[in-house]
């Protein structure tokens, strides 16, 4: 064999060995994107639901923790006043969204399990767990004090205040 076939001979078993590694990656490409479709679709199934703690106040979300359904028990009316109401609706649809979250990371946990990460690669990228991760719903209680009271009207001295319910289920 000549030096010409040798290095002929050569470079085809490299070539090969770079296809062989092409078609692996390939291969690997198209499971990972078969995997983060899945994952995907499991993350846009997710509904967060939760329940008031005294049950009067139900709420779902969706995926992204925005508030889809409210349900209220007509007792909630009875033992509620409207501010009390507001609070128990913003602090059960807080908990739907918390729960909407846990699923929607659990859906993608596992793509981040045998990917490294970005982070890790590239100093200063942003880490792909963190991509992947749904951003924390706010927590509106947290910030409750500082809102304004609402000023009372002229309405709220002339009310009707015989302890009765307004909605006519005494």
């Amino acid at each position: 064999m000549s030096e010409r076939d040798d290095r002929r001979a050569q470079l085809e078993a490299r070539n090969a060995a770079m296809r062989e590694n092409v078609a692996a990656l390939m291969s690997d490409l198209r499971r990972r994107t078969a995997d983060l479709a899945d994952a995907q679709a499991r993350a846009n199934a997710v509904t967060g639901k939760a329940t008031s703690e005294d049950g009067l106040v139900r709420a779902e979300v969706n995926p992204a923790g925005v508030l889809t359904n409210i349900e209220f028990s007509w007792a909630a009316f009875d033992r509620h006043t409207p501010e009390s109401l507001a609070k128990a609706v913003v602090q059960t649809a807080q908990a739907a969204a918390r729960t909407a979250r846990e699923q929607v990371e659990g859906a993608l946990a596992p793509l981040t399990e045998d990917t490294p990460d970005l982070s890790n690669l590239f100093e200063g990228a942003p880490s792909f767990g963190d991509l992947l991760r749904p951003p924390a719903p706010e927590d509106a209680t947290a910030a409750e004090d500082d809102r304004p009271s609402r000023p009372r009207s002229r309405h709220d001295e002339d009310d009707d205040d015989s302890g009765s319910s307004i909605y006519g289920r005494d």
